[in-house]
């Protein structure tokens, strides 16, 4: 019986679909800004169903969308977008599957 290779993550991945914003520079050399999603995502990266082809080590940003900020104080005005670097694009169907690295991973 053949053994099953350990797991290599750093960190646990949670399946969550989340709408994103990615921005780049794609496969032919474009600028982009794509309304995406993550499928899963983990402290120190995320998997993303994108439809371009995207270079592998390009660096991207990421930017969750959220509603204008309440007046309370409590929500912050805005979020940094996060820093990854693509590491696989995978074509399925016509959708890439786009595993990103984070250049800081999630605290």
């Amino acid at each position: 019986m053949a053994s099953i290779p350990a797991e290599r993550r750093r960190s646990p991945r949670l399946r969550l679909q989340i709408p994103i914003f990615v921005r780049g520079v794609d496969a032919h050399g474009d600028d982009f800004l794509d309304l995406s999603r993550t499928l899963n995502i983990s402290a120190s990266g995320a998997c993303l169903a994108v439809p371009r082809t995207l270079k592998l080590n390009e660096l991207v940003s990421l930017t969750i969308p959220a509603p204008p900020p309440v007046s309370s104080g409590l929500v912050p005005v805005e979020t940094r977008p996060l820093q990854g670097r693509v590491r696989r694009d995978q074509v399925v169907g016509d959708v890439h599957l786009v595993g990103v690295e984070f250049l800081r991973p999630l605290e």
